[in-house]
């Protein structure tokens, strides 16, 4: 798309319901009718919108893969203050029939994640059983390590794998600190013992790597039934114990359903943070998890070792505000390049 595809975009998706003269007289369009008449053409062919009516009756309307694939940036987005933000203040349930109905990955997005899995395939085949392990280790320190950091903790990378491997703890730091750390290990290595768990999502499987993510840290191990707050943002997230319980069973269906293993370890990174099933911990879960998921299908696992902590919650954020996922699917993209280039 150019410049004139993304301004009549932005236009529909902030007006609903528009004709073609409402585009050519009320957008920043400096172009003759014929070309917005082609760039319409386009974005209805390509599906972002939706065609409704008859000739000059003939109305446009947002389809499901504009709202969830519209192009974010980050630093422009957050330029509006919290309170300012439109968004969508509730959970969006039909967010699982609009994922279900699009395409996540563009087709250079999909080659390219797919040559990185050969090239993790053609690395790890020259490695020796012993050499994978080491190499496995090491991914699962960074991502201990990285996760924990995401959520406040405090400890270096080096102070990560002296407690991991020797079990000394970092002078200065909390235990609870430790705690989160060595939960990071535990649940990891119980998907490397038990790949097969990953194969299908379920609820059985959150619910036993949330436990594991929180054990010895006071959270309540159980869907929660109160609301929970967010911070920087005015999104809610469900707060019935029996409507979660439903978006995390579709969630699997949705996850389960998908042919791409890429798309099935990104739709659990995303859904299960946006639901925030549990009093504390989604984010560790849903990180694990995602990765539980590429373990499984011997895919390189990511370790999010180079993410920003401030970038990665901005990108989820506009999840929860938008139901979009570009910012997510960069910071993702990215980190699978990382994996691969970096370990084994």
């Amino acid at each position: 798309m150019n410049k004139n595809h993304l301004i009549v975009l932005e236009f529909i998706q902030g007006n609903k319901l528009v004709s073609r003269a409402e585009i050519s007289a009320n957008s920043a369009l400096e172009v003759s009718d014929a070309t917005i008449k082609r760039i319409i053409s386009d974005l209805v062919k390509e599906n972002w919108i939706i065609s409704l009516g008859k000739g000059k009756a003939t109305t446009y309307t947002s389809a499901p893969k504009l709202e969830i694939l519209f192009p974010i940036d980050l630093d422009t987005y957050f330029l509006v203050e919290q309170d300012v933000r439109s968004i969508k203040e509730r959970f969006d349930f039909d967010i699982f029939e609009k994922l279900s109905r699009t395409t996540l990955f563009t087709t250079v997005e999909q080659n390219h994640l797919s040559d990185l899995q050969q090239k993790f395939q053609s690395k790890t085949s020259e490695l020796t059983s012993l050499q994978y392990q080491k190499e496995m280790e090491r991914l699962a320190i960074d991502l201990s390590w990285k996760s924990s950091q995401i959520e406040g903790n405090t400890y270096s990378l080096l102070e990560t794998e002296q407690l991991l491997k020797e079990k000394k703890t970092a002078s200065g730091k909390t235990k609870d600190e430790a705690v989160m750390l060595l939960n990071h290990k535990d649940a990891i290595d119980f998907l490397l013992a038990q790949p097969e768990y990953g194969v299908n999502l379920s609820l059985k499987l959150i619910e036993e790597l949330h436990s594991l993510l929180v054990k010895e840290l006071g959270i309540n191990r159980n869907i929660r039934k109160r609301r929970v707050g967010i911070t920087g943002t005015n999104y809610n997230p469900l707060d019935n114990e029996f409507e979660i319980k439903e978006a995390l069973e579709k969630t699997c269906v949705l996850v389960n359903s998908r042919k791409s293993i890429y798309e099935k370890a990104f739709l659990t990174l995303v859904l299960i943070s946006y639901i925030q099933p549990f009093a504390d911990g989604n984010k560790r879960t849903s990180r694990i998890l995602s990765n539980g998921i590429l373990i499984a299908e011997n895919y390189c696992p990511l370790s999010f070792r180079t993410v920003d902590p401030l970038e990665y919650k901005k990108a989820m954020l506009v999840f929860y505000e938008k139901t979009n996922i570009t910012p997510m699917k960069r910071l993702f993209i990215e980190q699978a390049e990382f994996a691969v280039d970096t370990y084994f």
